[in-house]
């Protein structure tokens, strides 16, 4: 077993925000501070990990491969859970124009002792293949660390404190989501918020994760993605220096700025009950923030 008690902060604290907005429509807001899992591992990116670290660990397995982009959170995550849990890591990575100081992503994971192969982007399409040539060797996690094992590791957050009635959650590629919703426990609305253009798709991401009909109590909210993925808008950057400023604690631009932004617009929208009791998942990404922000 992998001792992940003195090296990661779980259960992760859960703190109530105050706002007039909330105070306007009988609302209670809570966020679940699940970036304080650990500066470099944190958030969902620890919650996908944490049973595949074990399933390679129960197989024998030393190394470790995945794939991501120069600014992959993921391959930040791998990087530095393979140096607390004494895995090899090899990252292949998007763009056979980069090298390991192409990012500052790239520059801590090789820190961390990954090392990279760089693909072309249409070899990249083609992970199968890639995971094939290695699997012999290396345990595989996808890109986004999304897979069943992941989502038995985001289900177990719901109950490390009594359950909202809705949880609300940014959605990349819908593996943080269907964990949420994969936690037989919790009966209350799992509201995803795609920070991603055009992310209706997302619904069958879902879908294919718990293997099952997109669920009657989850809803994707796909208006709030400022232009795409990493993508943002002055009116997103103002909102997260406001926030931060009321609120004590860093978001990113990437995922969770996003979701924060879609929640207060919901809330002004009147989606929400009176009474209603709302939790927000940090998920972390920080490394991912603008450096200027």
């Amino acid at each position: 077993m992998l001792e992940f008690e003195s090296l990661i902060n779980i259960p992760t604290p859960v703190f109530e925000i105050f706002d007039d907005l909330f105070v306007e429509n009988d609302i209670k807001v809570f966020v679940k501070r699940d970036d304080l899992t650990h500066e470099h591992v944190s958030g969902n990116k620890f919650r996908k990990l944490k049973y595949n670290l074990l399933e390679a660990k129960n197989l024998g397995f030393k190394k470790i491969l995945t794939f991501g982009g120069a600014y992959s959170n993921h391959i930040a995550a791998v990087a530095e859970a393979g140096f607390l849990f004494d895995f090899e890591t090899l990252g292949i990575i998007r763009g056979d124009e980069l090298n390991e100081e192409s990012s500052p992503t790239l520059k801590m994971a090789f820190q961390k002792r990954m090392r990279f192969e760089f693909v072309s982007r249409e070899a990249y399409r083609n992970k199968e293949k890639i995971s094939g040539m290695f699997s012999n060797e290396y345990f595989v996690i996808p890109e986004g660390g999304s897979n069943h094992l992941a989502l038995k590791g985001v289900a177990e957050l719901l109950d490390e404190q009594p359950h909202p009635e809705y949880i609300c959650t940014a959605v990349g590629t819908g593996g943080t989501m269907a964990g949420l919703l994969n936690n037989v426990n919790y009966g209350g609305g799992v509201l995803g918020f795609a920070v991603i253009k055009g992310g209706d798709f997302l619904k069958d991401e879902v879908s294919a994760f718990l293997e099952r009909d997109f669920p009657e109590n989850a809803e994707l909210e796909t208006r709030f993605h400022f232009g795409g993925y990493a993508k943002y808008k002055d009116e997103l950057l103002n909102f997260i220096e406001t926030f931060e400023y009321k609120h004590g604690f860093r978001l990113d631009q990437v995922y969770n700025g996003k979701m924060f932004f879609g929640v207060y617009q919901k809330i002004k929208e009147g989606y929400f009950k009176k009474g209603t009791n709302i939790m927000l998942l940090h998920t972390g990404g920080l490394q991912g923030r603008l450096p200027n922000l």
